[in-house]
């Protein structure tokens, strides 16, 4: 059992003839991802990686039955490409593109909210489940079949524990990569759900950072819902000044809220394994 994408997972690419959307085409068709197709208004016919491209979404799912998209175009565009794909009933909708204008990005929510459909991102490196599927930009020769479920606000981060937790013989059910804008689709506590009823999923990393309530949402959800299953966290940004952006746009601390001390004291008082280095993640028991 995998969340999200498995093998059957039907996919295709929203700027696929883009240099971005070429390369990632063709590594997901290389890891053996069914990427059926690709969207670029005005390019309908033409084929990129052997992959038929097609003027709308609509069209691309009428020819294709596919179940799941990824998106790659510049942020003034991405909210036209997810309503798109909304409208179209694309189940899982994975948004790469960094930078989405904050409107779009609660205007994407709620829309997908309102569709039951499943929005990763904006800003992630997707979703993979190893050896089984993967809609992302992931390198997925790094990530190995097993039973630790990561879920991550960094996707650099969430490539660095899973090729460490791989070298040490240590596989994954499932990363996923939530994404680091101020708006995204799936957050911690959804993430969090979806692990709970992975039978494959024994144990949970969450990669963390400053800024925001993520964490502490994520927190009192295990608490409240008395979790199953044993989390690890990590959170990243300890060293980061007050009212300075560190790389993403949503990892901001500002007037004292979403400081690092907050939500790894938020996450113990929750049962939560909350380590102070990045390598004891490495550390951690599987039940």
């Amino acid at each position: 059992m995998a969340i999200l994408v498995n093998q059957n997972t039907k996919v295709i690419i929203q700027g696929i003839t883009g240099k971005q959307g070429m390369f990632h085409a063709q590594k997901m068709l290389d890891y053996g991802v069914h990427v059926v197709g690709g969207v670029t208004p005005g390019r309908g016919g033409q084929k990129v990686c052997n992959v038929p491209v097609f003027d709308t979404v609509k069209e691309a799912k009428s020819a294709t039955n596919c179940n799941a998209s990824m998106i790659l175009v510049p942020p003034p565009f991405v909210l036209d490409a997810a309503v798109e794909a909304i409208e179209s009933g694309i189940e899982l909708i994975v948004i790469i593109t960094e930078h989405v204008p904050v409107h779009d990005g609660i205007k994407i929510k709620t829309l997908a909210d309102n569709a039951k459909c499943n929005v990763i991102g904006p800003n992630t490196i997707g979703v993979i489940s190893p050896g089984k599927g993967m809609v992302g930009i992931m390198p997925g020769y790094i990530y190995s079949e097993g039973n630790v479920g990561i879920i991550s606000r960094s996707g650099t981060l969430t490539h660095e524990i899973a090729s460490n937790l791989t070298f040490r013989g240590i596989g994954q059910s499932t990363c996923l990569g939530i994404g680091g804008d101020p708006v995204i689709g799936t957050g911690f506590v959804k993430a969090l759900q979806l692990l709970r009823d992975d039978d494959e999923t024994e144990a949970v990393i969450m990669i963390g950072e400053i800024g925001g309530a993520a964490e502490e949402q994520a927190a009192e959800y295990i608490k409240t819902s008395s979790y199953p299953k044993p989390v690890y966290a990590f959170i990243a940004g300890q060293n980061a000044p007050q009212g300075k952006r560190m790389g993403h746009a949503g990892a901001i601390v500002e007037k004292g809220s979403g400081t690092v001390e907050s939500k790894i004291e938020t996450l113990r008082q929750a049962g939560v394994n909350v380590v102070n280095r990045f390598d004891e993640l490495l550390e951690i028991k599987i039940n």
